[in-house]
């Protein structure tokens, strides 16, 4: 070029490309990343290990928990007193709600880290109260426990989650070394605090009524080392891990629990013929398909589209998404919601008492010495 410098275009061209490359590469990366990191919220509020509507099964007689009650009287009391009732869950933890509610009170041995969402039945609010004491009176200095989400006032649907909505399900937050929070996509196998963990499930298991527990299986596998290391049974170690404490993918930092709440579902599975007495508790929940509109659930359910937006706080423009949940009012007797079986709980799983040692033997047969003859 006349009047210049030469321009050398090969080098520059290359340059440019490279750096357009370079970009690309890192937006790819960075989408791959948001990608993956949406993925894991929605997994983690929609597990499936979470649904109880689709696995419960029946068990046991109709009443073992509220017999003292008649039902003229169980319905008087819903009608003029439903407060004298304590705490009631309806339906399933996934597809549900609760009636007088109880919240989570403050204590030095727990942090509520939600109080909006800190509210379940008697019994869950009991359970979680003993577990999280019993860890302190073990570790003294240890930092509180840390509850996160629980149940909304009146229950039912909690984003993101698919259950929480019965009052009977609790998220708890991981005990850490140093109790230094684990920063956002560390291993958290690494980090958490193995001793304070295992005690915390296993107050959980023995000390309370426990449905299940839902955790990742390499969280699993750390607690189990550390209860085997510190002599725990190892049969009763199977059980626990085989049993109880479930695999879920997505809960690689907290423990996902459910308790029985046994005279609260028995309430419940009682009352839901007779919401109807109370219109402002007679409710379902309908689970959107394709092709649903709000005129179609409303005809459904014989309510209205209003009701169900009011329910809903639904916005003039709102769209339905496939899957989501909605509360619908109803004005007959609650007939299309699922009634759950009878509610039974299990004995808990108490591990065995440890065999007598040699150097404590105080006669009779010596277990070292005892043969098959």
């Amino acid at each position: 070029m006349s009047g210049g410098y030469p321009v050398c275009w090969g080098p520059m061209r290359l340059a440019l490309t490279a750096v357009l490359v370079l970009g690309a590469a890192r937006a790819a990366a960075q989408e791959s990343v948001d990608r993956a990191s949406a993925q894991e919220s929605v997994d983690e509020g929609d597990a499936p290990e979470e649904a109880e509507s689709s696995m419960a099964q029946p068990v046991g007689p109709d009443l073992l928990y509220t017999r003292e009650i008649t039902d003229p009287e169980l319905a008087r009391k819903f009608r003029d007193d439903p407060a004298s009732l304590g705490s009631i869950s309806i339906g399933f933890a996934d597809r549900g709600r609760v009636i007088n509610a109880v919240q989570m009170p403050e204590d030095p041995a727990w942090i509520v880290e939600r109080p909006t969402y800190s509210y379940g039945t008697r019994e869950t609010i009991d359970g979680l109260a003993l577990v999280f004491r019993t860890v302190r009176r073990q570790f003294p200095d240890s930092a509180p426990a840390r509850l996160s989400h629980l149940g909304a006032r009146d229950g039912g649907y909690l984003c993101p989650h698919r259950s929480h909505q019965s009052g009977r399900d609790a998220d708890i937050g991981f005990f850490y070394k140093g109790d230094r929070f684990a920063p956002r996509g560390a291993p958290r196998e690494r980090l958490m605090d193995p001793a304070r963990n295992w005690a915390l499930l296993r107050a959980l298991i023995t000390e309370t009524d426990v449905q299940l527990i839902l955790v990742d299986r390499g969280i699993q596998n750390v607690l189990r080392r550390h209860a085997l290391a510190i002599g725990e049974n190892r049969v009763w170690l199977s059980k626990v891990f085989g049993g109880i404490v479930k695999h879920a993918r997505a809960h690689r930092d907290h423990f996902h629990v459910r308790f029985y709440a046994p005279r609260s579902q028995e309430l419940g599975r009682r009352l839901q013929p007779l919401l109807a007495l109370r219109p402002e508790q007679n409710r379902t929940v309908h689970v959107v398909r394709a092709g649903n509109t709000l005129n179609q659930i409303a005809a459904r359910y014989q309510t209205t589209v209003a009701a169900v937006r009011r329910a809903n706080r639904l916005q003039g423009r709102s769209l339905l998404r496939l899957g989501q949940l909605l509360v619908v009012p109803l004005r007959g007797a609650s007939t299309s919601s699922a009634l759950p079986p009878p509610v039974a709980v299990p004995p808990r799983l108490i591990p065995p008492e440890p065999l007598p040692s040699v150097d404590s033997w105080l006669g009779g047969i010596n277990p070292e010495m005892a043969t098959a003859e």
